[in-house]
């Protein structure tokens, strides 16, 4: 179920929006790190280096469009 939202997100965002509208937050260890949707697909490498197991939250303008709840 997760990772369906987070591709229909991606997919709107890549193909309908503007990409650069989109804050992608994921686990790296310890921290969370925010990317921009394009620097999140240059820096994840198709979803090879950062799985989408590690996303937290993606916003839009500030609208949380997914968050991740505590497991």
């Amino acid at each position: 179920m997760k990772k369906g939202r987070i591709e229909e997100i991606f997919n709107k965002a890549r193909f309908a929006d503007n990409p650069e509208e989109y804050k992608i937050f994921y686990r790296d260890f310890e921290k969370i790190l925010v990317k921009t949707l394009p620097e999140f697909f240059t820096e994840s490498e198709g979803f090879e280096k950062i799985p989408v197991s590690r996303i937290v939250k993606i916003e839009r303008n500030n609208t949380v469009l997914f968050e991740k709840i505590n497991e």
